[in-house]
């Protein structure tokens, strides 16, 4: 192990090219830094967000609700690029007071509804619509637990895992070694409980699922970090056959597509307007080839 140490100065200072790859998003003070209004769409439902695995969250939830038939749920989902700052315009900071993607804001209530943090975005739209929540008080709160426990371990995940293994400036042993145990104990949590339930909430697919699966069926499946071999990732097998499963899911593979702006041509969708936007503009990127 490293024998450098750290003594903290007495008053911290922010150092505004220390913070990695995300340097030029990452500031310690809140609040717009120009003025801009957010577009509006045609749809009561107006998504602005990107599709990291909190913005895949959502947009799965919006094709889940298209594909049981809920026409309520037609949503207009708008690119906002953060790496460009676009999460601290006037207008997005409005939505979300804390310049994270996604933001939902629900136009058909009497005053329109701004809805952030992925987790209340999801609990949001179950009950709106009645729809991938269990009814019964003891599944219900079962789904609820584990929605819960995915908002309070991913920033371990991320934050912590992801930061220090991938994107800080510099590799050092004890974060890693840190936060690679917290997630590997993460993944034996998930492995246990999908040993015996098909899904986190029992046999019934619900928004537990679409909160969990874009962060930890990524980092199975070797999609965010490149980790996978490092972690054992192979050793999961429940978690494995969790995340493939709900992989083959149509709604599953539209929704991944959705404020896409990376990897190949045909897996990208930048801005969803309408159900037609996947034939006529991406007809092909639904197929068998998706790898996920």
């Amino acid at each position: 192990m490293t024998t450098d140490t750290y003594t903290p100065p007495k008053v911290w200072t922010w150092d505004a090219e220390s913070g990695g790859r995300f340097a030029s998003i990452n500031r310690p003070v809140a609040g717009a830094t120009f003025e801009k209004d957010l577009p509006v769409g045609k749809h009561p439902l107006q998504l602005h967000s990107l599709a990291t695995p909190n913005g895949v969250k959502v947009t799965v939830m919006l094709e889940e609700l298209l594909a049981q038939g809920h026409s309520g749920a037609e949503y207009d989902a708008f690119l906002v690029n953060i790496m460009e700052g676009d999460q601290f315009s006037s207008g997005f900071v409005d939505a979300n007071p804390n310049s994270k993607i996604p933001v939902l804001i629900d136009r058909s209530t009497e005053t329109p509804t701004r809805v952030f943090e992925s987790g209340a975005i999801l609990l949001y739209l179950a009950e709106k619509f009645s729809a991938f929540i269990p009814k019964d008080p003891a599944q219900r709160t079962e789904c609820l637990c584990w929605l819960f426990w995915q908002m309070g371990s991913a920033p371990m995940l991320g934050g912590g895992f992801g930061h220090f293994y991938a994107y800080a400036p510099e590799k050092y042993e004890y974060p890693i070694n840190r936060y690679t145990m917290e997630v590997k104990r993460q993944l034996d949590v998930l492995d246990r409980r999908l040993a015996d339930n098909q899904y986190l909430a029992g046999d019934q697919y619900t928004i537990a699922d679409m909160a969990v699966w874009p962060w930890y069926g990524a980092l199975v499946k070797n999609k965010v970090y490149e980790a996978a071999e490092f972690i054992e990732a192979h050793t999961y097998t429940n978690v494995l056959r969790w995340t493939d499963e709900i992989a083959q899911r149509e709604p599953v593979k539209r929704g991944r597509m959705v404020n896409r702006t990376w990897g190949e041509p045909e897996t990208q969708l930048h801005e969803r307007h309408d159900a037609s936007d996947f034939d006529t503009k991406t007809q092909d990127k639904i197929g068998p080839k998706d790898e996920e």
